[in-house]
């Protein structure tokens, strides 16, 4: 990995202090042992005894095995294979009610299952799944279906149990349910971290690192300009962005082509858009930016609505730089940004 000295001692710093904002910006390569770990291996070499890659394929292609402690190979925040499997049972089966007893039968320690959705959504399991299967009752209450076959289907013996979990979760009760509006919220695992993903039924409205040191403070933004619940759950533009950034980071996709329903100021939403005139692979600078808008005199203003926006990636502000070349601010770590510009220009020349 090309890196200057000041980066050597930045990367090492975030190594011993387990900085998981680093995760896909370098492994590290320890010389002493032939093995390579992510930033946040609780491993301790010396700096001398270390090298920095860009990725695992980088220190495998230099002899390095991965690390059994922090396996590095593994996608950050990838929910193990049998967590999986409960996922995708919930996915086709949203209506089911599981219980521990049922966890036990699908072979799963209803403990461990307990500590990874509060480790990963800071939710119990069951809480998790209250709120999917209020998400499935509400899309259903759109298509005019029947509260009691919704809720029996939803495995509830009472309406009135039924009635009290969905509002509970979506703040108003089935009947009232027609005009309400929720926002979808998902975890997805991307190649340079875990991201939160949030929609309403217009489309995306938030995209963020989950280590950004804001995003609590964005959720409860969206929470107070929607008037409406975050409610973990499917929503079909969360599912086209799932598809496109796994074409994204394959260097298939340049282009974002998703709903989007921004949350700001008229001026922020301006510069914001202006931020998808940024061809892919290439970098402007905020009085550029400013210009575009045709506000030239409005730099830091432009500067300050950049760094407010919501929808990483996808409204690209990590491709403006400072006039002077240097990399500025970046509310997923000025690593990240680095790296997604290497890698937009890595992958520019494919179509």
């Amino acid at each position: 990995m090309n890196i200057n000295k000041t980066e050597r001692v930045i990367f090492y710093k975030a190594f011993l202090e387990r900085d998981s904002s680093f995760e896909g910006v370098f492994v590290v390569g320890v010389k002493t042992t032939g093995i390579f770990c992510r930033p946040t291996c609780p491993a301790k070499p010396k700096l001398e005894n270390i090298e920095f890659y860009p990725s695992p394929k980088e220190a495998m292609l230099n002899g390095y095995r991965p690390c059994k402690v922090c396996k590095p190979l593994d996608k950050l925040g990838n929910p193990p294979s049998d967590i999986k499997q409960l996922l995708k049972y919930m996915e086709e089966n949203p209506t089911i009610k599981i219980t521990d007893s049922r966890l036990s039968e699908m072979g799963l320690e209803p403990n461990q299952v307990r500590r990874w959705f509060q480790k990963n959504y800071s939710l119990t399991f069951h809480n998790y799944q209250r709120m999917y299967r209020a998400n499935n009752a509400f899309q259903r209450f759109q298509t005019n279906q029947s509260v009691t076959d919704v809720a029996y289907d939803s495995g509830y013996d009472s309406l009135s149990g039924f009635n009290n979990m969905f509002k509970n979760i979506i703040g108003s009760s089935p009947l009232n349910s027609k005009d309400k509006r929720v926002i979808n919220i998902t975890r997805i695992e991307t190649d340079f971290g875990v991201m939160i993903a949030a929609a309403t039924d217009k489309g995306i409205c938030l995209f963020e690192f989950a280590d950004y040191k804001l995003i609590d403070l964005e959720l409860r933004q969206l929470k107070e300009t929607f008037n409406a619940p975050l409610v973990q759950g499917n929503n079909p533009h969360l599912d086209t962005l799932r598809a496109q950034l796994n074409q994204y980071f394959k260097g298939e996709r340049q282009v974002f082509d998703i709903p989007l329903d921004l949350v700001g100021t008229e001026f922020q939403k301006q510069v914001w858009l202006a931020l998808l005139q940024i061809p892919y692979g290439c970098t402007t600078t905020y009085a550029r930016q400013a210009e575009l808008i045709g506000k030239p005199s409005s730099v830091r203003a432009v500067a300050n609505a950049n760094g407010k926006n919501k929808i990483s990636i996808i409204l690209p502000c990590h491709r403006v730089i400072g006039a002077d070349g240097t990399l500025t601010g970046y509310g997923g770590g000025i690593w990240r940004k680095k790296k997604l510009l290497e890698f937009e220009k890595q992958n520019i020349i494919k179509e």
